[in-house]
């Protein structure tokens, strides 16, 4: 019986690049953030990112679409060895600090910034103007071996 080769993995991208998707504030944009998302990173070759950097997306461009009002950005860069999903908002007010994660299990809303925390290697915020719209850029990090 012939051995067959098992399709080779691609390889993480040695070269950083960056997206950037323009949402207008509508619930349903959260979706296609999230697929458009995953489309970015499979072509990429971060297929082991996929889940864990769909979810922190949904938390950040949701929470931002539900508690501002404007367009949301969503910015998804790579620098080898780190993913930074991240999403900028009209309010420049700063995000609420997250609650632990165990305090959040019943809870049907306010869980967004305690599962970033929880499953990002690193998350932040800043304050973020762009096109005269003061603002704030919330983000979060996964690293893995480049």
């Amino acid at each position: 019986m012939p051995e067959t080769e098992e399709p080779a993995t691609p390889a993480a991208p040695a070269a950083p690049w960056e997206y950037t998707l323009t949402i207008p504030h509508d619930l349903r944009a959260v979706t296609v953030s999230r697929r458009t998302l995953r489309l970015i990173l499979t072509m990429h070759g971060l297929i082991g990112l996929v889940d864990t950097a769909e979810l922190l997306a949904t938390e950040l461009v949701s929470n931002a679409v539900r508690h501002t009002k404007g367009p949301v950005i969503l910015r998804v860069s790579w620098k080898p060895g780190t993913l930074r999903v991240g999403a900028w908002d009209a309010n420049p007010e700063p995000p609420e600090p997250p609650r632990e994660l165990a305090k959040l299990l019943d809870l049907e809303e306010g869980r967004g910034l305690g599962l970033v925390k929880a499953c990002a290697d690193l998350w932040g915020w800043q304050p973020l103007s762009r096109n005269g719209s003061k603002g704030k850029y919330v983000w979060c990090e996964l690293t893995t071996a480049a």
